[in-house]
C-alpha cells in the first residue's frame, strides 16, 4: 500500500508497507424495498432544495450554528505535509513507556529491493536493545506519528494518536461526586480477587470469535439459498445491579467453581499450593460455514 525509505541516523533502506489487519465487518448496500434497486445519495442545498454539482461544493468549518469559515482547497494544499516517502526515526524509547491507549493501526514493514541487509541490521539491533523507534511518516496526505518495533521476523509500524487526541479521564463526569466517594470493603475485595483468579486463563486470541459477524454471514448464506427465515422474539433483558454486592460476588465465585474454572481451593483460599489446571468448558458445536462472499 506504500513504498518509500526507512531512515535511522544516516542509514537508509527501501521498504514497503502492508496493512497488518483486515477489517472483516459485514457491509450492506442501501436498496429500494420495492424493487431492490440501489439507493443513490444526492447533494442538496438546504436553503433552496436544489441538487448541487460537485464542482460547486466548498469546504466550511462551523464556528457557530449556521456560521462558517470557508477554506479553499489551495489553502489546504499549501499547508499539507510534503509527501517525502520516508519513515524518519527520530528517537528510540522503551516500549513500556508508551501507554497502549496511543496505539492505533498496525502495518508490516518489509524490505524492498536492495534493503535486506540494512533491514536485518535494524531488526536485530532493536531486538537486542529492546527499544522502539518513534518516527514520522506521511500517509494519505496526513503526517502520522508512528512506533517502529520488531515482531517475530518482521518490523512493524503502528500509528500513534497524538496526546491531545486522547480524552482525559478527568472529563468523565460519572467518576466524580457520589460515585467517586464510594468505598469498597476488604471482604468484598478479597472475594473479588478470588473471582478474578478463578476466571484467569492464558491469553489465546484464537479462543475469541466475532460471533455476530459469523451469524450474519450464516443468515446471508441461508437467505441466498432460498430458505425462509422465521424471527423468534427475544425476551426483554433488563440491566440489573444487585443491591447485595457480597452476595453477587459469592454467587459468581460459586458459579465459576461449578463450571470447573475455579483455581482456588474449596474453602476459598489458595493454601499456598499450586492448583490443578482449570478445566475448560465443553466446546460448542461448530457453526455452519459462512458464506464465501459478502455484500459489498
Amino acid at each position: 500500500m506504500w513504498m518509500g525509505t526507512l531512515n535511522f541516523g544516516l542509514v537508509s533502506m527501501p521498504v514497503k508497507l502492508y496493512s497488518a489487519v483486515t477489517n472483516k465487518s459485514v457491509h450492506f448496500n442501501q436498496l429500494h424495498g420495492a424493487d431492490h434497486a440501489r439507493i443513490q445519495q444526492k447533494r442538496v442545498c438546504s436553503a433552496d432544495g436544489e441538487e448541487v454539482p460537485f464542482e460547486e461544493i466548498v469546504k466550511g468549518y462551523e464556528l457557530a450554528p449556521e456560521r462558517y469559515v470557508v477554506i479553499e482547497d489551495a489553502e489546504l494544499a499549501a499547508l499539507a505535509p510534503e509527501a517525502t516517502r520516508t519513515i524518519e526515526i527520530q528517537d528510540f524509547v522503551e516500549i513500556d513507556e508508551i501507554d497502549r491507549i496511543y496505539f492505533d493501526q498496525p502495518y508490516y514493514i518489509v524490505p524492498n529491493r536492495g534493503g535486506a541487509r540494512s533491514y536485518k541490521l535494524l531488526l536485530q539491533a532493536m531486538r537486542d536493545t529492546g527499544k522502539v523507534g518513534i518516527a514520522r511518516v506521511v500517509l494519505r496526505s496526513r503526517e502520522r506519528l508512528v512506533a517502529v518495533h520488531p515482531r517475530e521476523d518482521v518490523l512493524m509500524m503502528t500509528t500513534l494518536s497524538y496526546a491531545d487526541e486522547i480524552n482525559q479521564t478527568s472529563e468523565l463526569r460519572e467518576l466524580g461526586g457520589e460515585e467517586e466517594s464510594a468505598t469498597v470493603g476488604e471482604r468484598e475485595l478479597d472475594v473479588a480477587r478470588r473471582l478474578v483468579q478463578s476466571l484467569a486463563e492464558p491469553f489465546d486470541i484464537a479462543r475469541y470469535r466475532d460471533t455476530y459477524r459469523e451469524a450474519v454471514l450464516e443468515l446471508i448464506d441461508r437467505k441466498a439459498s432460498g430458505e425462509e427465515i422465521v424471527i423468534e422474539p427475544r425476551p426483554a433483558v433488563e440491566a440489573l445491579q444487585s443491591p447485595d454486592l457480597m452476595g453477587a460476588l459469592q454467587a459468581s465465585l460459586e458459579r465459576a467453581r461449578e463450571r470447573g474454572g475455579s483455581k482456588v481451593a474449596a474453602n476459598g483460599k489458595d493454601g499456598g499450593r499450586k492448583q490443578a489446571p482449570a478445566k475448560k468448558a465443553p466446546a460448542k458445536a461448530a457453526a455452519k460455514s459462512p458464506a464465501k462472499t459478502k455484500s459489498g
